[in-house]
């Protein structure tokens, strides 16, 4: 029989090279990507998941976080240079990259649960649950 390791994850740990401290959110973004920078950044941080190489995810994330923001306050506007139509379409295609991006980092209930981001109360680091139970005595 073989043996295998799929489907085994690894217990979530604190990156090794996370960031101590949110960097200044980049001067190119837009105003609405600026704001869910600063809003998600400190998160992160804490967690100690993100790393300087993540930045650029993290961008991708915000641009695309600002775009559906954009777009869904410039639907009811009637002189739009593209017909709102199409808009529609570009705003789902944004949410869905800022939904997967959003996954990656931890961002969601699902993957915060997946990359150990909440900690349930029965959860106890001290107790090895395979010694529960077992003599002790030799």
């Amino acid at each position: 029989m073989s043996v295998h390791l799929r489907g085994v994850k690894p217990k979530p740990q604190r990156d090794s090279e996370a960031l101590t401290k949110a960097p200044p959110a980049p001067k190119h973004l837009a105003p609405e990507a600026r704001a869910e920078w600063k809003r998600i950044m400190p998160g992160l941080i804490e967690r100690g998941i993100i790393t300087r190489s993540d930045l650029s995810g993290v961008e991708a994330y915000c641009t695309a976080t600002g775009i559906v923001r954009v777009i869904a306050e410039k639907t009811g506007n009637t002189a739009l240079p593209i017909p709102p139509y199409k808009l529609a379409g570009v705003q789902i295609r944004y949410m869905q990259i800022a939904r997967q991006l959003a996954a990656e980092y931890g961002l969601t209930p699902t993957s915060r649960a997946r990359v150990g981001g909440t900690k349930t109360e029965d959860e106890d680091d001290d107790v090895n649950p395979l010694t529960i139970g077992r003599n002790r005595c030799g």
